[in-house]
């Protein structure tokens, strides 16, 4: 395969699409020969300028491109696994923005067709790629904290539902509220950082107390031509049970009664020493310092990293593009299992915040 062009297809023109667009337009012997998405003026705007050849307005459409090695998804959640199954089972690998789907169950089909297909299912959590996550990870592998037992991580906003009305706060379409859409990334770096530690139980509660009285976006959000009533939780807290003894305590909200600018933040205690990252204006802040709290000779030895902003998700469709193009004895390891992992430790808190209960994974 890499002695022609990889040949990929685009399904979504919003923010997201056009990172993926970009990222590939940036790959030497990466051609993108196929858009699709329902806003025709945008659709032909993006066609012209990465000059791809075709566009369609129906996802159904690009996925029987002829010669089409990969796909990147970038819809709403609850067309990934439609799109993700058909493309695999005509063979072509595949690139989803997070969550993978609106459930684990519908998590699962998706990789069990990329296991019948041999093909790549991976999916976008580009926040493992910031800066300050790689340059703490690199801190735990080596033991430098020792054995890590406890830690805590949030993403909160004050005004920040993505947009009243739109397909975000319909359950049936989204799958949830904060907790699957920026909660899964809270979730993937925390358990990224911990060396991929077994989630056993999980103990949530979920709000829903700013959102259907239209509070927590803004004007510019509000489309006065989508209709959906409010129907997930503007705020969520999980405490989940790791295997080997450690705990996770996550916290995420879309809209909270708290300081205007966005968090992002990860702290961690360790048998040797603890550590933590903060970045106050969240993802407008590319990489935050890590303060690291250790000891030598039984005296605090406390320092700072300043680590490089990570490169998100121009990374992530780069390190797509290396294993699409690599053996194909190394896609099996590439099959969305991940991503599934945290589907279902998102579906077990919800059930826990339902039935106001511990869930056993």
């Amino acid at each position: 395969m890499s002695a022609r062009p990889l040949r990929v297809g685009v399904v979504g023109l919003g923010w997201a699409g056009q990172q993926h667009l970009d990222a590939y337009a940036a790959i030497p012997g990466v051609e993108v020969v196929a858009l699709a998405g329902q806003e025709a003026d945008l659709l032909d705007e993006l066609g012209r300028r990465h000059e791809v050849p075709a566009t369609f307005a129906r996802w159904e459409d690009l996925v029987e491109v002829p010669g089409l090695d990969a796909v990147s998804i970038a819809v709403p959640t609850y067309l990934h696994a439609p799109i993700a199954v058909a493309a695999l089972e005509r063979g072509v690998h595949v690139l989803s923005e997070k969550p993978v789907a609106r459930t684990g169950d519908e998590a699962q089909v998706m990789v069990d067709a990329a296991r019948r297909a041999a093909r790549v299912l991976d999916v976008v959590f580009n926040h493992r790629r910031r800066g300050d996550v790689m340059a703490l990870a690199d801190l735990i592998s080596r033991g430098a904290l020792g054995t890590p037992y406890y830690a805590r991580a949030t993403w909160l906003r004050r005004n920040g539902i993505p947009r009243l009305g739109s397909w975000f706060v319909n359950e049936e379409m989204s799958g949830g509220g904060p907790l699957v859409d920026i909660g899964v990334h809270v979730l993937d770096w925390s358990l990224h950082l911990l060396g991929e530690p077994r989630v056993l139980s999980a103990t949530a509660s979920a709000y829903s107390e700013l959102g259907p009285r239209g509070r927590g976006g803004s004007s510019r959000d509000t489309l006065t031509h989508e209709t959906s009533a409010y129907e997930v939780e503007d705020f969520a807290s999980a405490f989940l049970r790791l295997e080997g003894g450690g705990t996770l305590l996550l916290e995420t909200g879309w809209a909270t009664y708290r300081d205007p600018v966005d968090v992002m933040d990860f702290t961690v205690y360790g048998t040797e020493g603890g550590a933590e990252w903060r970045a106050v204006g969240a993802t407008e802040v590319p990489v935050a310092d890590v303060r690291v709290f250790t000891e030598r000779g039984g005296h605090p030895a406390d320092y700072t990293l300043t680590a490089q902003p990570g490169r998100a998700h121009r990374a992530v469709v780069e390190e797509f593009v290396e294993v699409v193009r690599g053996d194909p004895a190394g896609w099996p390891a590439f099959d969305g299992s991940s991503a599934l992992t945290r589907a279902r430790v998102i579906d077990a808190c919800y059930r826990s915040a339902r039935e106001q209960k511990e869930v056993v994974l």
